[in-house]
């Protein structure tokens, strides 16, 4: 999943919640600056709303991770071609007890699989990133 957590007081909004949970979770201090935007708020599977901010974190390979083991216990990056290939790119179909059925997209990565919440920012940020190429 992205770095995320929920809002301190002393955050001023998704933005700084944003940038501060990066900073912990990865040891990345991203800028205000470097901040795209923020996606449409979504619902998580607690009830939970979750506020996607998009940010430009340079080339991965300038980028240094120090991931707090605390929090984090795996770090991988895929390469915006990589979730553009339709082979790498599925869907998963669910059924709740009640009957009710909705389907989420999923993409694939060897022994990683990128689903639930962070497979819908990731679909959203390409549809805005790539739009007709995704």
């Amino acid at each position: 999943s992205f770095p995320g957590g929920r809002r301190d007081p002393a955050d001023g909004d998704a933005v700084a919640t944003a940038l501060r949970e990066t900073r912990e979770e990865l040891g990345v201090a991203v800028t205000a600056t470097s901040v795209w935007g923020q996606l449409r708020t979504l619902p998580d599977r607690h009830g939970m709303t979750v506020a996607p901010v998009v940010a430009n974190l340079g080339p991965l390979e300038a980028l240094t991770l120090n991931p707090n083991p605390d929090e984090v216990e795996e770090v991988f990056t895929l390469p915006l071609a990589h979730l553009l290939h339709e082979e790498n790119q599925g869907y998963t179909h669910f059924r709740t007890a009640s009957g009710y059925g909705y389907t989420l997209p999923v993409f694939l990565n060897g022994p990683h699989k990128v689903w639930g919440l962070t497979a819908i920012v990731t679909e959203l940020t390409l549809e805005l990133l790539v739009p007709g190429h995704y």
